[in-house]
């Protein structure tokens, strides 16, 4: 038998290790970047304006996908939550159905998913494109920080986006449930609301929405942030940090998502 071809314990234990070492060693720079940024809220928030741009950048350019998605999310949970409602005979509490599952989990996480692959690959592709072309070394040179000047106004802008648009696909999801509920399946509207504003408590359903939609606003920002500016400057490098942007920023919001609903409704 070929020596080569011979099993080596040894050797893969070796490429184990360096295999491990080297994902801890990106976990730290990652850690280390993000306290950077979070040491950087202040003197950022100063400079407002750059962050108000990249609210909108990142906001507003994602506010027609978010609101089409909500609608439609909105529609299909009130005909699956009246179909199933009426088994039971509670067709009325259609609107509490629809409320709960949108503040409590849907609005958060589907807004965070998408906001990960329209906003998070526009920032892992700018970010990434902007090294490629050597403007942060440039700015290195110059004696400006990148992580002061580039990464913090678009963390904090998309950190702030993130809430507003979550609730901005519950509201119309609600309403997409109202329509079909109350417009084409005729519930009585005066139950609809009546429903939903007695069974939706604010502080624990729609607060717990609101750190879940700022945890993942923090999640998604950071992940294509990072990946941009950790990218290889090539066109082949930002491509591949682009889809690890999505892949990463994805599984870390689901995954955050199951780790928040226990620790909130547990206790």
């Amino acid at each position: 038998m070929n020596r080569n071809n011979r099993f080596n314990p040894a050797g893969m234990l070796r490429n184990l290790g360096f295999a491990a070492r080297g994902q801890l060693a990106h976990l730290g720079y990652a850690t280390r970047l993000l306290l950077q940024l979070v040491a950087m809220t202040v003197p950022t928030l100063r400079r407002f304006g750059l962050v108000r741009d990249q609210i909108f950048f990142l906001g507003n350019y994602s506010l027609a996908l978010i609101s089409v998605s909500g609608l439609f999310v909105g529609f299909v949970l009130g005909l699956q939550g009246y179909y199933t409602l009426q088994r039971y005979g509670s067709s009325e509490a259609l609107g509490l159905l629809v409320a709960l599952s949108l503040v409590r989990e849907l609005g958060p996480v589907v807004t965070a998913l998408l906001f990960a692959g329209r906003a998070g690959t526009a920032l892992t592709a700018e970010i990434g494109l902007m090294k490629a072309g050597e403007q942060l070394s440039a700015m290195e040179m110059m004696a400006v920080d990148p992580v002061q000047r580039i990464l913090a106004p678009r963390f904090w802008g998309g950190v702030i986006a993130m809430p507003l648009l979550a609730a901005v696909f519950s509201a119309v999801g609600i309403l997409g449930g109202w329509g079909v509920g109350v417009v084409m399946i005729g519930i009585d509207p005066g139950s609809f609301w009546s429903q939903m504003q007695s069974g939706v408590d604010v502080w624990r359903d729609v607060g717990n929405g609101i750190i879940k939609s700022f945890a993942f606003g923090v999640t998604v920002t950071f992940v294509a942030l990072y990946q941009g500016f950790e990218a290889q400057p090539t066109p082949e490098g930002v491509s591949r940090a682009t889809t690890r942007t999505v892949v990463v920023a994805s599984l870390a919001v689901l995954g955050l998502d199951f780790l928040l609903t226990t620790l909130m409704f547990s206790l």
